[in-house]
């Protein structure tokens, strides 16, 4: 399949600058094709016991660094051949549901509505993330560790004055509990 070819072209070039594949598509649109690939941080230099560290999210720099490699990648290796195609390369954004452990790890300190599979929602915010558990600071809760896998759905959920430290989202929650 030429996703699977493209994937693999661009796998160590995008490595290079830190970058992995998050997903990728490929579309017939008329005579040509669309290719899609969403980049995000590699997290294999996070050492394993790092679970609250905020990944920072792409910069409009990193990302047109992104387009320039795929571009010439995808060209160098007549992954193509010679049809036309219209690629577009972007981060995976907030709207994207998180399905997987890195997912869950790049967003650490953002705000996540999700969903247990008896169908109750926990909003909170992402404290730490393992490979296999993430902890969530609901507002008015406990942090709850709740196991990946068994989450049915999760979501960013889009803040215009969010907090920047986990510090300071001690003290917020601190001050809350005084007022109370």
């Amino acid at each position: 399949m030429i996703a699977d070819r493209i994937r693999a072209a661009l796998t160590a070039p995008l490595a290079d600058l830190g970058l992995v594949v998050e997903d990728l598509s490929v579309q017939a649109a008329g005579r040509r094709r669309v290719v899609r690939v969403a980049v995000d941080v590699d997290l294999a230099d996070l050492a394993s016991d790092d679970t609250t560290s905020r990944i920072a999210p792409l910069s409009l720099d990193e990302i047109a660094d992104a387009t320039r490699v795929v571009s010439d990648t995808l060209d160098a290796a007549g992954t193509m051949g010679e049809t036309a195609y219209v690629l577009e390369v972007s981060s995976p954004g907030v709207e994207r549901p998180l399905l997987q452990w890195r997912q869950w790890r790049r967003n650490v300190g953002r705000l996540v509505v999700a969903t247990r599979p008896d169908g109750t929602a926990v909003r909170g915010r992402i404290r730490a993330v393992t490979t296999d558990a993430v902890d969530l600071a609901p507002e008015s809760a406990a942090v709850l560790t709740l196991p990946i896998a068994e989450l049915t759905r999760a979501r960013i959920e889009v803040e215009f004055g969010r907090v920047d430290d986990l510090d300071d989202l001690d003290e917020l929650n601190d001050a809350s509990e005084e007022d109370d």
